[in-house]
């Protein structure tokens, strides 16, 4: 038996990282800052649930880079170890 084929994957750049980080607390920000600042009606709210679909979209994502770039790490390590 030859080498082993090893599936390919698409490691994320430094950039899309940064952004994702940057996107978290940017919409935190946005959200303490919606929450200080505005006058309680029901258009309030509507932001408010806006700002917290946000956050939490940009914490999949983020959470999504950081599995990535551990997984990336092992699989160095393991390759590594194994030659």
């Amino acid at each position: 038996m030859g080498g082993m084929n090893r599936p390919s994957r698409n490691a994320s750049t430094r950039a899309f990282f940064l952004q994702a980080v940057l996107s978290f607390v940017l919409s935190l920000a946005a959200l303490t800052v919606g929450i200080a600042y505005l006058p309680v009606d029901a258009w309030v709210r509507a932001f408010l649930a806006v700002g917290v679909f946000y956050a939490v979209t940009s914490t999949f994502t983020l959470a999504k880079c950081v599995r990535d770039r551990q997984e990336d790490e092992a699989a160095a390590v393991t390759f590594r170890t194994s030659n």
